[in-house]
């Protein structure tokens, strides 16, 4: 039983690091609830059917859409192997095809390839990081970062 206890919490912790709170079908499970419970459950949720990221790219599942998001979450999907390469050395056309998908502009583009390159580990935890989930984290990432932000808006 303990085993099983820490297991969940385990796949709990990981997956948080992938939520948008307020988003996919787990926040809309556990809506109104407050605490770290509802939102390990809900962020457990969302990561075990995978949907916020198809949420945050459709615009559904109460997530707010983002067209640029969507086009690096579609470049994702078929080139991701490419990309964790690229994002690992902080440089390459793959990653440059991510800040243009982004419309990064110019003026931020250093600081885009080297926190995601600084943050590497966390956007692909494991070789077995889907596209949905290094995207969640991209997004979750920029979100606080002081000037990208404004690209990952909604």
């Amino acid at each position: 039983m303990k085993k099983l206890i820490a297991g969940a919490m385990l796949l709990g912790a990981s997956t948080l690091a992938f939520a948008q709170p307020g988003c996919g079908v787990g926040a809309m499970i556990w809506k109104g609830q407050s605490g770290i419970a509802p939102h390990v459950l809900a962020a457990t949720t969302n990561g075990t059917f995978g949907n916020q990221t198809f949420g945050m790219t459709t615009g559904t599942l109460g997530c707010q859409t983002n067209e640029s998001v969507q086009s690096m979450a579609m470049y994702m999907d078929s080139n991701i192997d490419k990309i964790a390469r690229d994002m690992s050395r902080g440089s390459g056309e793959n990653l440059e095809t991510l800040a243009v998908l982004l419309r990064v502009e110019e003026a931020d583009r250093a600081a885009f390839r080297s926190t995601l390159q600084d943050n590497f580990a966390t956007i692909f935890p494991s070789s077995d990081t889907t596209s949905d989930q290094a995207v969640s984290a991209i997004v979750a990432l920029l979100e606080k970062h002081d000037s990208l932000s404004k690209y990952v808006a909604a």
